[in-house]
């Protein structure tokens, strides 16, 4: 690794209305990659970036002289967001923060999501933030929501047909249930205690969280 942090913040070009929100992410001791457009959500948070990457088609601004720019071809197999998370792995990052990967268009929200089932099978974690929302991937394990009371949380198999799932400090607790990906049933669930749990047994899951509402 290139410095002693051990954060990757990767800034995609999905809109972040509410700039404040990196504030609780400790950027300043983060390693910060912009793909394409997020430079310009970067520069209007006042964020310097330690790396650009993409083949900048979305991207407003001038890159700033003097950050190290990775110039992708157009025409390529890799989203913009996979090329920095690559990137990041291949300077020996694990642990990933994903902004500007959520909302806007739906098809690369998607690919977003499979982009942290590639962080998590090469040994690393990821979670997709924005303005109210949070999307994390799980291939098993316990996921704590510490802090999070009131806040919707929705669980759906994600690369497998099904996954079990346990639920505790949720309005609708479930034990040991058996989810299908042609039947939504984790949608809307509310978090009810400040210290709720989600716990994978088998399969691996999405779980989709939006702060603060009740439906």
């Amino acid at each position: 690794m290139e410095s002693k942090m051990n954060q990757c913040i990767v800034i995609g070009s999905a809109p972040v209305k509410n700039l404040s929100i990196f504030r609780e992410y400790h950027v300043e001791d983060s390693f910060v990659i912009c793909a394409d457009g997020g430079l310009d959500t970067a520069l209007a948070a006042k964020i310097k970036p330690n790396l650009l990457i993409g083949d900048f088609d979305s991207i407003k601004a001038q890159p700033p002289a003097g950050v190290e720019t990775v110039r992708l071809m157009r025409e390529k197999d890799d989203t913009d967001t996979l090329s920095a998370v690559k990137e990041g792995l291949h300077r020996g990052y694990k642990d990933f923060i994903l902004f500007g990967a959520l909302g806007g268009r739906f098809d690369h929200s998607y690919a977003n999501a499979a982009v942290l089932q590639y962080i998590s099978n090469l040994g690393g974690h990821g979670v997709m933030v924005s303005d109210n929302e949070k999307l994390f991937f799980m291939p098993g394990g316990r996921l704590h929501l510490r802090g999070m009371k009131g806040s919707t949380a929705s669980v759906y198999p994600f690369g497998a047909p099904n996954a079990t799932v346990s639920y505790t400090g949720m309005k609708y607790p479930l034990t040991e249930s058996v989810m299908t990906s042609d039947n939504p049933i984790g949608t809307s669930n509310i978090i009810e205690s400040d210290d709720a749990t989600i716990t994978v047994l088998g399969g691996n899951v999405i779980i989709y969280v939006l702060s603060g509402e009740k439906n």
